[in-house]
């Protein structure tokens, strides 16, 4: 009876955001398929889409969290994705506050549902540069987070660097920093310290230190988030080559030209490698001795 009314639930929402629905496209639904990383902040898929966020699939928030979202939420988000894309921002916004007051209604306050309508609604507002009403919903779901599931909690993290990833938008690098470092520290404890996710927020904070001038701390998380990415995805994954790029940029900046180049070189022949096979650095040497004798 529970999976039924679930069910039938999504179905009337289905029904409710059909209206929305009439002016789209298949080719405005493509589009907004191809850019749909807007949001990914809280919801993304499996794969990683942009730097610098913490990623939670449907399963693994259920699995760290102790809380399996609702279909209808899900596909809510989705319908967001899709309207945000396309720059429909008063649909998005109307479609979230809608489902926020009728989830406050029925569940109250502190629920969970409301708590992930809340960073939905705020993540609309900061792609529309509308920093301090999101910075308000945001604020609002940390606190009923760390009320409901106290202050160690993953959902709290998640927060924390939605927030921290608010302010570096803003360049406000010093009030998003101690954001992503207590982050960093929920993470570490709960997940442990090589979990790929600490290695994303490593990469925050890099990136926050950098904009601050801090290169030694910056130099550090670097090469921790670059261990971590080594250990668990090795050494052809794209986070690797990403924290790689990144770390050369800092060198550059900090006028480390051959610490850059160097790193610069394994991206490049690692590049290679995956497209072309190895390479054959003997081959190379005597094509270049030959041409030098001529």
């Amino acid at each position: 009876m529970a999976q039924l009314e679930e069910e039938k639930k999504h179905l009337e929402f289905m029904n409710q955001t059909k209206k929305f629905d009439e002016d789209v496209s298949p080719s405005d639904e493509k589009n907004g398929e191809a850019a749909k990383d807007t949001l990914d902040d809280l919801f993304p898929n499996d794969d990683d889409q942009g730097p610098g966020q913490i990623y939670y699939s449907r399963v693994s928030v259920a699995q760290q969290w102790g809380y399996e979202i609702p279909a209808r939420l899900w596909t809510l988000h989705n319908l967001v994705v899709q309207y945000t894309s396309q720059g429909r921002y008063e649909v998005a916004v109307l479609l979230c506050t809608q489902a926020l007051e009728d989830l406050e209604k029925t569940s109250g306050h502190d629920h969970p549902d409301v708590v992930t309508m809340l960073n939905i609604l705020a993540l609309v507002y900061r792609d529309q540069n509308k920093y301090k009403e999101a910075a308000h919903l945001l604020n609002d779901a940390l606190a009923i987070r760390e009320k409901t599931l106290g202050k160690d909690h993953p959902a709290v993290a998640a927060t924390l660097n939605n927030l921290a990833v608010l302010y570096g938008k803003q360049e406000k690098y010093k009030e998003a920093e101690p954001l992503c470092k207590r982050a960093l520290e929920i993470c570490e404890k709960v997940l442990g310290k090589d979990h790929p996710d600490v290695a994303k927020l490593l990469n925050n904070l890099a990136f926050l230190c950098q904009n601050q001038g801090k290169y030694e701390e910056v130099q550090y998380y670097y090469q921790r988030a670059l261990e971590i990415y080594e250990l668990h995805l090795g050494p052809n994954d794209r986070n690797v080559a990403k924290t790689k790029n990144n770390l050369a940029s800092s060198y550059l900046k900090q006028g480390k030209y051959k610490e850059a180049e160097a790193l610069n070189k394994e991206i490049l022949t690692q590049a290679h490698e995956r497209e072309f096979g190895s390479v054959n650095v003997a081959g190379l040497q005597s094509d270049t001795t030959e041409q030098k004798a001529k």
